[in-house]
């Protein structure tokens, strides 16, 4: 009866460590994103994203480039100034990591809901909507 525990043990972990190991990664590089982003480091952000990369502003209806983010990056570092990021992983799914992201600006707060997809460590698709206009329910 021990070896075939045993056995099933050795299996289960086989088994669960590529998703564990896959969160870990995606986890890593959603730090990364939201650390770059706060600063508007643009290698950084550069280097996250993949080239074909596709980026979804739902509440204003933008789909954007990896080209045309990188270009609205001047914007955002002035609107960005004195702000704060805070986020937490929400669930993963279907190969989609959907973040609850706390924009904490000078002025005023805004919740969002962003979905990424990330592979081969980079992120190839994110779509942002709007849940709240202040941070009460981070």
């Amino acid at each position: 009866m021990d070896r075939v525990w045993q056995r099933f043990l050795v299996t289960a972990a086989l088994l669960v460590y590529p998703i564990a190991h896959v969160c870990a990664d995606d986890r890593a590089i959603l730090d990364r994103w939201y650390s770059a982003l706060l600063v508007a480091d643009r290698t950084e952000l550069s280097d996250l994203l993949a080239d074909d990369a596709r980026m979804k502003l739902d509440d204003i209806g933008v789909v954007q480039s990896k080209q045309e983010f990188m270009a609205s990056i001047d914007e955002w570092q002035g609107a960005a100034a004195g702000a704060e990021i805070r986020h937490r992983i929400e669930k993963r799914e279907n190969g989609r990591t959907t973040v609850i992201a706390c924009y904490d600006f000078p002025e005023n707060d805004t919740l969002m809901r962003e979905t990424f997809t990330v592979a081969d460590g980079r992120i190839t698709a994110s779509t942002q909507t709007a849940i709240s206009h202040d941070c009460a329910g981070y």
